[in-house]
């Protein structure tokens, strides 16, 4: 009934007005211009022979958008994007892209596959474990508009425009839990001209940092050394990550849920909770 073939030589702009489409109904508003829409693909490391559409006729009526990186050791191939057009929803085509998903996974020696899905999207979740999908961890997402916010800058603040390797290795010391795929380094080093990056340095040591997109507001990365935590520090960052943002918010996606002290110290910031998803893993 329908044909079902590698997005390799289907151009990005199809695939973005399909994305559109299948998003139209979702949950979370889903504001993607192209612009955006290619930023965010670039950044989460779109590669189009990993993906696989659903065709009919010549119309993309439902998709798995994959990246592949070295992920916990292992070659990992990461879904960026699944979504079906409305009106062809419940006739099997997610089921049956996931199976085909998974078979080019397997010539290509990809070990596991990742996702995040949203808890509360049950069909989405059931057909996940159906297809062998294990949750490794549960996320929370937050916002905070601008006008909900007092900032307040207590501690001397760098901004520069790249992190580079050396930083990056003392930095991961301030982590509590690792960030998610698109949260990850690896996802900000794809488009690190895009973000503001800030560092709070004591006796020659970071001892808190935070990154945010230039445009969208969004935090896939902050931390505070556990040494120097209810100082002020952690806020100082968040005033000034508002400074490097022309966005009215920020935003934090995949929170990890078992870091209590750091989601107090978002609710106390002002930060909303406004939706919780599930990691899940296939190992191939």
């Amino acid at each position: 009934m329908y044909t079902y073939k590698i997005l390799d030589n289907t151009e990005l702009s199809i695939i973005h007005k399909a994305f559109v489409e299948a998003f139209s109904d979702y949950q979370v508003k889903m504001d993607l211009p192209f612009s955006k829409f290619e930023n965010m693909v670039k950044r989460r490391g779109f590669i189009p022979e990993l993906s696989i559409g659903a065709f009919n006729n010549e119309k993309l009526i439902g998709f798995v958008l994959n990246g592949v990186r070295n992920w916990d050791g292992k070659l990992t191939a990461y879904d960026l994007g699944t979504g079906v057009i409305p009106e062809y929803r419940k006739q099997g085509i997610t089921s049956e892209i996931l199976k085909k998903v998974k078979d080019l996974c397997k010539e290509n020696k990809i070990e596991s596959y990742l996702l995040e899905v949203l808890q509360n999207n049950t069909g989405a979740v059931e057909l996940y474990r159906k297809q062998g999908f294990q949750t490794t961890r549960e996320f929370d997402c937050y916002y905070l508009k601008r006008e909900d916010f007092s900032p307040s800058i207590s501690v001397e603040i760098n901004n520069v425009e790249f992190l580079n390797i050396n930083q990056w290795e003392e930095i991961q010391k301030l982590w509590d839990y690792n960030p998610s795929w698109q949260n990850s380094i690896d996802s900000i080093n794809a488009f690190s001209d895009r973000f503001s990056y800030s560092i709070v340095t004591i006796e020659n040591k970071i001892v808190g940092y935070g990154v945010v997109e230039k445009v969208t507001g969004d935090i896939p990365q902050i931390a505070v050394s556990k040494e120097y935590r209810n100082k002020g520090i952690g806020k100082s960052i968040l005033s000034d990550l508002f400074n490097h943002t022309e966005a009215n918010k920020l935003s934090l996606i995949n929170v990890d849920c078992r870091d209590d002290n750091f989601k107090s110290f978002l609710v106390n910031a002002g930060f909303v909770d406004y939706v919780s998803q599930y990691e899940m893993i296939l190992y191939l």
